[in-house]
């Protein structure tokens, strides 16, 4: 068995009051504390079959523009998800399941693009905006029971569990593959950035904190149990560890690099979450909120939130 990663954005950065300030708020943190980030997603080979966990982003989303205000930068494209995807050698008709943490774009943006896949996801995230008109779904209703310490399970094929994990969303869940004696655990936006599994806190997107909290307890709880490679989405400290096989020890926290020159494109009007990735565009407005097209981001009320992930005005960036 193989896993390797869907790399397609780099150079990115989450600031410490987005990674951190789930429960505390982010006034605790200070903004130009800036952690690396990245978009990458996972494929498992397991010589049979080819499986993918999440699906990268919609094509032809655009990039962010960040200003010294941005909580969050996803990163510069270094090629599209599909590019990326073939680039390491396979076809989409290979592809035989999808594994889907969760809803958002930047995990589900191409499950459309894979003809023969069956795509799993837990059934609590079939309503969601993002998988409407999706086919080939395959509601997971986790009933393998525990898997370790996590309640709920499912096994998807030797050594690939699907791990219900509700907090980042109601159906949010967590991908973990055995193989050569390690755990490796894909779970999505468990955490942003690896410096909060070690400092022990929660992003500022949730749809559930108290069922995040529990979520987080139990993933420190399984890796101070199980030598544990951590594949994260949205740093490269995901790619990192999986290429260095490199097990997590909570007592020691690698050191932290920095984030490097962050480099800015012209601003085209538009506005991206940088949570989801919904693009805000003037020209259309948000007609379903009542908000008509030729509308300006800056004009917006206050208390709009993205029509996809709910989140406020501050998670976008100028695109």
């Amino acid at each position: 068995m193989e896993i390797k990663a869907v790399k397609f954005r780099k150079d990115g950065y989450y600031t410490a009051p987005f990674a951190f300030g789930g429960e505390e708020g982010m006034e605790k943190y200070d903004k130009n504390e800036r952690y690396r980030g990245s978009l990458q997603n996972y494929l498992i080979d397991t010589g049979s079959e080819v499986i993918l966990v999440d699906t990268g982003l919609p094509y032809g989303t655009p990039e962010e523009v960040p200003d010294e205000n941005s909580l969050a930068f996803t990163g510069h494209d270094i090629t599209d998800y599909m590019t990326a995807f073939k680039n390491l050698g396979y076809k989409p008709e290979q592809v035989t399941k999808i594994l889907l943490t969760h809803r958002h774009s930047d995990h589900s943006g191409c499950i459309d693009k894979f003809p023969n896949a069956k795509v799993y996801v837990n059934e609590d995230e079939l309503g969601a905006d993002e998988l409407k008109g999706k086919n080939n779904l395959v509601p997971v209703k986790f009933t393998d029971g525990a898997y370790h310490n996590f309640p709920e399970s499912q096994k998807i094929a030797d050594g690939i569990y699907f791990i219900k994990a509700k907090g980042h969303t109601n159906g949010n869940s967590i991908v973990i593959v055995e193989n050569d004696g390690l755990f490796h655990m894909i779970h999505g936006d468990i955490t942003y950035v690896d410096e909060a599994l070690y400092k022990n806190k929660l992003s500022v997107v949730f749809d559930d904190v108290k069922a995040a909290r529990v979520t987080l307890d139990r993933v420190r709880d399984f890796i101070s149990n199980h030598p544990t490679v951590y594949l994260s989405t949205h740093t490269p400290q995901g790619y990192e560890n999986l290429e260095g096989k490199k097990v997590v020890d909570l007592n020691n926290m690698p050191k932290t690099i920095p984030v490097g020159e962050i480099t800015f494109k012209t601003a085209s009007g538009k506005y991206v979450c940088s949570v989801c990735g919904y693009v805000y565009d003037p020209k259309v407005g948000d007609p379903d909120n009542g908000i008509p097209a030729g509308t300006k981001f800056e004009d917006l009320p206050q208390d709009w939130h993205c029509p996809r992930c709910k989140q406020g005005k501050e998670k976008f960036n100028k695109a």
